[in-house]
């Protein structure tokens, strides 16, 4: 089939726009005199406004797959608005890192998710947490990139490996050019792309001959409210409270936390984006409904419906293509695209900031200079973004990684995330929980890899063993650290015999400093390239967490 030329010609206007605002946005911070260093590239200079960080910390979540998916559920036979759970679960999600997670952060000044993780439980527990971080974000950008590859396949006929390289590059390139900077401006348009681009669409959707009315569709065979059955209530709740807690562990919901220009708005910017994520879903509920309420035998792409051709993933673009109007599918079609760069730009920038500090930089070189750092940083953005794309290209069913990794996000990083933030964990109690909730989570099953559930949860299929899973590795967090603590502090074990180095006999890993009132713990970003001075060097509870991570 021929390529759309006019609809090339629109993607190719659009992601000029989207890369002359990065670049424009990268010249702007290089102007106000902020210094290019690996910090700034990962947070900005911190100074993020209210404004830039509602848009950004919003578009970053309204990604392909979250509009995409939203109309493909509200569209799919049995499933409908019932189960179409991202955008309450991901609104509550953003909510909830506001009043509980997003002023603690900022006010201790961290730079990534896992500093606080690092700080507590050590740089190796550090680096191995690292691991479902990474593989989220990883699969997260390969997803997006599919889909987009997907849907400008659908409205434009352009091969898809051509659309998913192209759309990565463009994201690579401003991302390169000026870090968050650049992500967050842009963020601005993409979001502005999305709202506008959805909404246009809608009013030539519902207006098309083949639509019924919305109203008489929303029950009976065709529902697009969806069905309830009691049994799947179990699997119902698991599934929300993986989208509310499981979406809290996430480096690029704390990136944008942590770049804000205070802790007030770093609060603030989490409930607005909250509201946002239902205000941003409210087109693609209705481009599902008005799927599923079209006859598309009356359509040019009858006879069989989306859902009879295992199209149901693809309903949005399809909508675009053959319910509206040539030029609007265009507009829709740059919704979709700013979508996807939205997201896929900053899962890029987050996995490869977690890298470039947690593993690089703490654990691998401390004493690594900051342009050093800067080329660290350069490198990951690329090798990650090479790597996400090639995903996007190999790897038939990218979403089904990307469920896994979300999964141990919510098993294993949830617990572990507020433990060290709201608890007293330690490197005991941190692995142990690590390998339970892995255990627990496998156990149930992994269509993916082929792998049949070896542990027989009760109620079978319909059990919430996500969230029991997740419980089991909280619970055995607080548990372990805490006999094992109590086993040092009170001589049942000698010091010797603490593998992991986390000085519990004296006091635990957190650095700590001594004046004539009162010990204070001293600032996570102050030991790294510095000797903490104590009024007691001999003492041992006086150890800094360089010291004790070097014998890590």
């Amino acid at each position: 089939m021929a390529i759309n030329v006019p609809g090339l010609i629109s993607i190719i206007v659009f992601y000029l726009l989207i890369l002359g605002i990065g670049i424009w946005a990268a010249w702007k911070k290089r102007k106000s005199g902020v210094e290019d260093k690996s910090e700034t590239i990962m947070v900005g200079g911190r100074d993020i406004g209210l404004f830039v960080g509602s848009f950004t910390m919003t578009a970053t979540w309204v990604g392909g797959g979250y509009i995409n998916g939203t109309a493909e559920y509200v569209y799919t036979p049995g499933l409908g608005l019932l189960w179409t759970q991202a955008p309450i679960g991901n609104s509550l999600s953003l909510a909830i890192g506001g009043l509980f997670f997003a002023k603690k952060m900022r006010k201790q000044g961290y730079v990534t998710m896992l500093d606080p993780l690092q700080r507590k439980l050590g740089k190796r527990m550090g680096g191995l947490l690292y691991l479902p971080a990474l593989l989220g974000e990883l699969f997260w950008s390969a997803s997006v990139l599919a889909a987009l590859g997907g849907t400008l396949s659908v409205i434009m006929d352009l091969d898809v490996r051509i659309s998913v390289i192209v759309s990565a590059v463009i994201a690579l390139l401003y991302t390169l050019i000026g870090g968050l900077y650049s992500v967050a401006y842009t963020d601005v348009v993409q979001l502005g792309c999305i709202f506008i681009g959805l909404w246009i669409s809608v009013p030539f959707a519902f207006t098309n001959p083949a639509v019924a009315d919305i109203s008489t569709t929303a029950t009976g065979n065709t529902s697009w409210l969806g069905t309830w059955e009691m049994e799947s209530t179990g699997v119902w709740i698991d599934s929300m409270l993986l989208l509310m807690f499981g979406g809290l562990p996430w480096q690029v919901y704390f990136q944008r936390v942590l770049s804000s220009d205070s802790a007030a708005h770093a609060q603030m910017l989490s409930f607005i984006a909250a509201f946002g994520c239902i205000v941003m879903a409210i087109p693609s509920v209705l481009i599902g409904a008005i799927a599923a309420s079209t006859d598309w035998n009356a359509t040019s792409y009858g006879p069989e419906s989306p859902y009879e051709n295992n199209e149901a993933s693809m309903i949005l673009p399809i909508v675009l293509q053959y319910l509206t109007p040539v030029a609007v599918s265009f507009v829709g079609l740059g919704a979709v695209s700013a979508a996807v760069m939205s997201s896929a730009d900053s899962s890029i920038l987050s996995a490869s900031s977690m890298f470039t500090r947690n593993v690089y930089k703490l654990a691998i070189r401390q004493k690594a200079k900051e342009k050093e750092m800067v080329w660290v940083m350069r490198l990951s953005i690329v090798t990650l973004g090479a790597l996400a794309t090639v995903l996007a290209l190999s790897v038939q069913s990218v979403y089904s990684l990307w469920y896994l990794s979300s999964d141990f996000v919510y098993v294993v990083l949830f617990p572990q995330l507020t433990c060290v933030i709201y608890a007293d964990p330690n490197t005991y109690g941190s692995i142990c929980a690590f390998i339970i909730g892995i255990i627990l989570r496998l156990g149930g099953g992994e269509p993916f890899f082929n792998l049949d559930a070896f542990i027989y949860y009760p109620g079978g299929i319909y059990f919430p063993y996500k969230t029991f899973s997740m419980a089991v590795s909280f619970v055995t967090l607080l548990v372990v650290s805490y006999i094992v603590k109590f086993l040092f502090v009170s001589g049942r074990l000698s010091p010797r015999y603490d593998v992991f180095k986390c000085n519990l006999a004296f006091g635990g890993r957190t650095v700590a400093m001594a004046d004539k009132k009162k010990k204070d713990e001293v600032d996570f970003n102050d030991y790294e390239n510095s000797e903490v001075q104590s009024t007691s060097t001999d003492n041992p509870a006086f150890q800094t967490d360089e010291s004790i991570s070097t014998e890590l």
